[in-house]
């Protein structure tokens, strides 16, 4: 017959009260009563959750994530990733909004320190420096999700955004188009921002085509925001021919300024973007996109946490810093076409 937590409180000599206190971490048991318990759920092979085998086998298998909003599809897909990942290994999630935060993210940070989860996989638009140096000093398993700075010392799990800037770029020259402009999340030294502007630049010079200043815009990944920089860029009477945006929500934001002054997408003006989230594919008219694999990243952020955890039971944590680069692809729709005549 399968134990109680009756079963536990009995043997233990302690209340019901106290064994659920010690099975769900509360600090506020001594150290004794903690090690009664535990000798119990051992000796009862107590299996109520997987919160007491953990407790038995000291061993946390939660894993921690952390995301600026609910309901953005870019993080959507990653998440569906990692959930089907921890299910596959019997693992379980923590997950926390930002707000795109630091002192949340940081709040956030030390609550899973605290409970000392298995780890913990961070998606940021940004890093603050207040963010870098917390992530750097933490004993868990951190993995950062398409997003890196000069000074973060924690594996990230991405694509080659250089590469990726640079191929749909040269994708647009392509169709002759040499009126490009880039919008973007921001200025700071985000390596993701920063690598998709050095591809951009790197195929724009290669082909003998100017930066024009002007033309390069800093959206923060939000649709409103795209909307009135494209507007701007039409009552100056200062348009591109093409337009690349570094997320699929800017693009749409692009793409409704167009269609409500009366352009054609993509007769006048080509417009691209970077995630392939569904809408990209449902938008009209749908989104010619550089394809993020989002699911199969969220999958390794979980695969990399695991194996970042010493087999030997010594609790051991690996930190090899290793970044995982995943293969991208550009897919044509129909936003992107010839340069106008």
């Amino acid at each position: 017959m399968k134990a109680t937590i009756k079963d536990v409180a009995d043997l233990s000599g302690l209340s019901i009260a106290t064994v659920s206190r010690v099975i769900n971490g509360a600090s506020v048991v001594s150290e004794k009563s903690k090690k009664k318990v535990l000798d119990a759920i051992k000796a009862l092979d107590f299996k109520p959750n997987q919160v007491a085998r953990n407790l038995v086998m000291h061993k946390n298998t939660t894993i921690g994530i952390i995301i600026p909003a609910m309901g953005n599809q870019f993080y959507g897909g990653i998440l569906n990733g990692i959930e089907e990942a921890c299910e596959n290994h019997g693992y379980d999630i923590m997950l926390c909004r930002s707000g795109g935060d630091s002192s949340n993210e940081i709040r956030h940070l030390e609550m899973f320190e605290e409970r000392k989860l298995s780890g913990v996989i961070v998606m940021a638009q940004r890093l603050k420096p207040e963010t870098v140096s917390k992530i750097n000093s933490m004993e868990i398993p951190i993995i950062m999700m398409n997003r890196s700075t000069s000074g973060l010392k924690c594996p990230t799990v991405s694509i080659d955004n250089f590469r990726a800037a640079y191929e749909i770029t040269n994708y647009l020259i392509r169709k002759g188009h040499k009126k490009i402009a880039l919008f973007r999340n921001s200025m700071d030294i985000d390596a993701c921002g920063v690598e998709q502007y050095s591809g951009f630049e790197r195929a724009l010079a290669e082909n003998g085509i100017s930066i024009e200043r002007g033309w390069v815009k800093y959206g923060e990944f939000k649709p409103e925001n795209s909307y009135a920089l494209m507007n701007e860029l039409i009552e100056k009477n200062h348009l591109p021919t093409a337009v690349i945006a570094t997320s699929d929500v800017m693009a749409v934001g692009v793409c409704n300024a167009l269609i409500d002054r009366g352009f054609r997408i993509p007769e006048d003006i080509s417009v691209v973007g970077f995630n392939d989230i569904q809408l990209a594919g449902l938008y009209r008219p749908s989104l010619t996109v550089i394809h993020q694999p989002l699911k199969s990243m969220g999958g390794e952020a979980v695969n990399m946490i695991i194996s970042m955890h010493k087999g030997d039971g010594s609790g051991e944590i690996i930190k090899d810093g290793r970044t995982v680069i995943l293969s991208h692809s550009l897919i044509e729709r129909q936003s992107s076409g010839n340069a106008p005549e």
